[in-house]
């Protein structure tokens, strides 16, 4: 249970807001059109589990600025149903990140399109800019940028995961593409910096990363994953070895 709930709004504005240690999710946008969303501060223990800053689902046209997320889970949580999402100045950390997903839980349709998230810090999180979809979904994750980003220490800074569940059917995934990392630098706790773990069969398209530098804290050399995840590269570190490098090309 959330602890506050926005359901079937249209034209809310929440601000100036301080929540502390929720039992489970912070705040939950839901079935809510026009929201705008700024100055807010959320705290939970790091290993407080379900402690979602704020659960958006089913809503468009939402806007989140200016906020501090210190969470024992996503920071923020795009779900099904949400489009035209904007995130910026927002800090997160502890948390796990500012997620599209999950998506497909169950076998189930899903959808998430138009999320840009820009000029957010994630500092000591496990997870940075994540998508994440169940196996044997359906439906797309598309038209989503992480832009302007810094990762401090964070375990994974970037990752495409379409194997969050890998139970599911064979050759049946939620669609990710049209992807654009942008601008994103600071450092890694993990070895791997980048993930684009996507479905063997469906695979990741139109994924664009560009001028990325990820280094890792211990100052070994960092590394990626990646797998059937089609794109552009340019000015990518560590490099994605899977994504074109015709630098002249890049297309967003």
């Amino acid at each position: 249970m959330q602890a506050i709930r926005f359901y079937n709004c249209h034209n809310l504005t929440l601000s100036n807001l301080t929540h502390v240690d929720s039992p489970r999710n912070h705040i939950s946008i839901n079935h809510c059109k026009d929201a705008s969303i700024s100055n807010l501060t959320i705290i939970a223990p790091a290993d407080s589990p379900n402690t979602d800053g704020i659960d958006i689902g089913l809503s468009t046209n939402v806007l989140i600025n200016n906020s501090t997320m210190m969470t024992g889970d996503d920071c923020i949580a795009i779900n099904n149903g949400s489009s035209f999402i904007n995130i910026t100045d927002v800090f997160c950390g502890p948390g796990h990140g500012i997620s599209v997903g999950s998506l497909g839980k169950d076998k189930t349709y899903a959808t998430v399109e138009h999320v840009h998230v820009k000029n957010c810090t994630f500092n000591g999180t496990t997870n940075g800019a994540r998508i994440k979809t169940f196996k044997g979904g359906s439906g797309y994750a598309r038209n989503i940028t992480y832009e302007d980003i810094i990762v401090v220490g964070v375990k994974h800074p970037m990752i495409i995961d379409q194997y969050y569940d890998p139970r599911g059917n064979i050759g049946q995934a939620v669609e990710v593409s049209y992807v654009t990392y942008l601008n994103i630098h600071g450092t890694s706790l993990d070895k791997t910096a980048i993930e684009l773990k996507c479905d063997t069969i469906i695979g990741c398209t139109n994924i664009v990363v560009d001028n990325v530098n990820i280094t890792r804290v211990d100052g070994g050399e960092a590394q990626t994953i990646c797998t059937k995840a089609q794109g552009k590269c340019s000015s990518c570190y560590p490099d994605v070895p899977c994504l074109s490098h015709n630098n002249s090309a890049i297309w967003y």
